[in-house]
């Protein structure tokens, strides 16, 4: 599923009711995912929808009365763009069940489970974009044919293709190596005839193995034999293929001019003796391979040892190789004779191991931490304990895949990071809800302890004025100063909000930001400050008594604070919203409303809430200059904020020519990382 740094999905709503929409926008963007909607109530519209949203989701009310599930279908077939259609409903029988799927439908979800209409759009999408990968695989692969098709005439490789031990197809090269003329004189020649006597066992037990699908070494050394009975000393590599529809055997038979110490060295990397980063995905790649035929029992393992950064600048850089070394050592000792190890980044060791359960995985890795921590490495003249962190994933078919098998080992490296150091983390679904509690056990005590003893930190950044607007603007960002280094609001806040600690993190950082205005007050320093406001807060009787008593003992005369939250929480919170932002205005203060404009009709929001800035939603601002249509829609809110006297600001905004083209669009400050980096906001006492 998308996530708010990841892609947009976007919906087109076929129903009558804009609120009930609203309602589901808003549920999807609470769970954190990013959507971009667009609503339609007859084939005009939904026409227009299509060509100018291009939906993935398509969620259709078959009460709508305006259209009935026929047309849709027929609309959306003759657009030609795969997508999910799912119908919404309050209730459901077996018969109009029965109904809705034998019209076309792809899943049916029930308004008022919110939960179960929240996993029917997430594996719809999940499901489509399945289903895309597919067809762009299947390009590719189609692509791949033709050239290595093209390939295989003009290598200077000795290429066949045999089917049943028998040869169907091979390239000249072959033919040469050999001394065949044609590849009629191979045709239906066994693969067994090119094979010395003394290998023609091995050979042979070796096809049959790969047949049955066995896992063996892909490369063999043995004495290959020419038509003339002649023979020469040959590596011979495997590969499964298929040859006009039917699967095969790839058998590339090279001549040994190289060393094969040489060619094991060249794979090593030079400080640590493991394999370097390019074998160790090749063999990351096998087993994932393995893991698509079935094989069980792997698992992928990133180790790191903690505080490498400290640690260095203690040893000295010229040390730090002569550590790495001694600490993949440790790692190379344990290993069993069909685990593999390789250095992935700088300091990042990758272990796969082989033919483990759970149990013999979690005692290998506690092996390997009391190896690596009740040990002393010497370094030069020094001697030094270190600890490490392990995060790893088990690999099964399901997550057969490398680039994924790599992010869920790196984020259980980086969960068992955030936790403290010298700690393991093991992505295991079977065991998702277990870790899961224990994880949100610990931010809980993480967050009380900051709470009580301010281990927050802020962050500001600056947000530009393109329109010449007088005083210094910046956004106010939160960390949390953790055991291992500050870390971001995802990771705590979800934890915050479920147990209620959220306005009590809000008091907190408005009280150190009424700090640091007062602060720039005493330099002559005008300042405005955008700072964000969760839903919790809106329910806190006592805040806006107390932030005004604040204000007023701040005697703030020129900084200003801008109080913003997002959309989506507004519009679920529509009345205590109202009534807070009415009240703050009393007070002298100014509203913000984030991510505007990822609702059906975000304008008619302003009629009941008074919000002075309108922060544009970031999803906008993805490759903003190769998409006309976000341009497009940007100018729109810009003209539409003008004519009602409200200030645009664009966030995340990337690169010049994104900023080139917000200014032609009418926005009114800019904010991103291009512009300038957050930066810690000192509070003078």
């Amino acid at each position: 599923m998308p996530t708010k740094t990841d892609l947009v999905i976007k919906i087109l709503f076929i129903e009558k009711s804009v609120e009930d929409a609203e309602q589901i926008i808003s549920l999807l963007r609470n769970n954190g995912i990013a959507v971009r909607p667009a609503r339609a109530t007859s084939a005009e519209q939904v026409q227009a929808a299509l060509d100018e949203l291009g939906p993935d989701i398509v969620l259709f009310d078959p009460s709508i009365g305006s259209l009935d599930l026929p047309q849709v279908v027929h609309l959306l077939d003759a657009h030609g763009r795969d997508m999910s259609l799912i119908a919404l409903v309050s209730q459901a029988d077996n018969a109009s069940v029965a109904d809705l799927f034998a019209g076309g439908v792809r899943s049916i979800g029930l308004r008022p489970q919110p939960r179960q209409l929240m996993a029917v759009i997430q594996r719809e999408y999940e499901s489509l974009n399945t289903r895309r990968q597919l067809r762009r695989l299947e390009t590719a692969l189609r692509e791949s044919e033709r050239r290595c098709d093209a390939l295989l005439d003009s290598s200077t490789d000795a290429i066949a293709y045999v089917h049943e031990g028998m040869h169907v197809r091979a390239n000249q090269a072959y033919l040469d190596t050999f001394g065949y003329h044609e590849f009629d004189d191979l045709l239906g020649l066994p693969v067994l005839d090119m094979i010395g006597s003394t290998d023609a066992d091995e050979f042979k037990a070796t096809l049959k193995s790969l047949s049955r699908g066995e896992k063996l070494a892909n490369r063999l050394e043995l004495q290959a034999r020419r038509a003339d009975a002649s023979s020469f000393k040959a590596t011979v590599e495997f590969t499964h293929a298929t040859f006009e529809g039917e699967p095969c055997l790839q058998i590339v038979f090279r001549r040994q001019q190289v060393d094969p110490a040489m060619l094991e060295q060249l794979q090593r990397d030079p400080v640590t003796g493991l394999f370097n980063r390019a074998r160790m995905l090749e063999c990351i790649d096998q087993a994932v391979a393995a893991a698509t035929e079935g094989t069980k029992g792997q698992s992928l393992l990133l180790i790191e040892p903690d505080n490498w950064q400290t640690i260095v600048s203690g040893i000295g850089l010229g040390k730090a190789d002569e550590l790495l070394a001694a600490f993949a050592a440790r790692i190379n000792a344990l290993l069993g004779l069909e685990d593999t190890a390789g250095l992935l980044a700088e300091h990042t060791v990758g272990v796969i191991l082989h033919s483990r359960n759970d149990e013999g995985i979690k005692e290998w890795i506690s092996n390997l931490q009391a190896s690596i921590a009740n040990g002393i490495f010497d370094v030069g003249a020094r001697s030094l304990t270190v600890a490490a962190s392990i995060g790893g994933s088990l690999l099964g078919e399901k997550n057969a895949n490398t680039e994924l098998l790599l992010d869920q080992a790196n984020q259980a490296l980086r969960n068992a990071q955030s936790q403290g150091g010298n700690r393991s983390d093991l992505h295991d679904p079977s065991a998702r809800e277990k870790a899961d509690a224990e994880r949100e056990r610990y931010w809980l005590d993480l967050l009380k302890q900051a709470l009580s003893q301010d281990n927050f930190v802020l962050y500001h950044q600056h947000t530009i004025s393109l329109q010449d607007a007088e005083g210094e603007f910046s956004e106010i960002l939160l960390r949390l100063d953790g055991p291992q280094g500050e870390v971001l609001p995802g990771f705590f806040m979800p934890i915050a909000e479920k147990y209620n600690l959220t306005p009590a993190i809000d008091r907190w950082v408005l009280n150190q930001t009424i700090q640091a205005l007062a602060a720039r007050e005493r330099f002559g320093s005008p300042t405005t400050f955008f700072v964000k406001l969760t839903a919790g807060s809106l329910q806190d009787d006592q805040l806006l008594p107390w932030l005004g008593a604040r204000l007023k003992q701040a005697n703030l005369k020129h900084g200003r604070m801008v109080l913003e939250m997002t959309e989506s929480k507004v519009v679920t919170s529509l009345r205590p919203a109202q009534e807070f932002v009415r009240a703050w205005k009393q007070l002298g203060g100014q509203f913000a409303l984030e991510q505007f404009g990822s609702g059906l009709n975000s304008f008619q929001l302003l009629n009941h809430i008074d919000a002075d800035y309108l922060k544009i939603d970031r999803s906008y601002m993805a490759n903003l200059p190769q998409q006309p249509e976000s341009q497009k829609k940007v100018a729109e809110l810009c003209r539409q904020a003008r004519e009602i006297n409200r200030l645009t600001i664009a966030e995340w905004v990337e690169d010049a020519a994104s900023t080139s083209l917000l200014f032609a669009c009418g926005v009114d400050f800019v904010q991103g990382n291009f512009l300038q980096e957050p930066q810690r906001l000192l509070i003078t006492p």
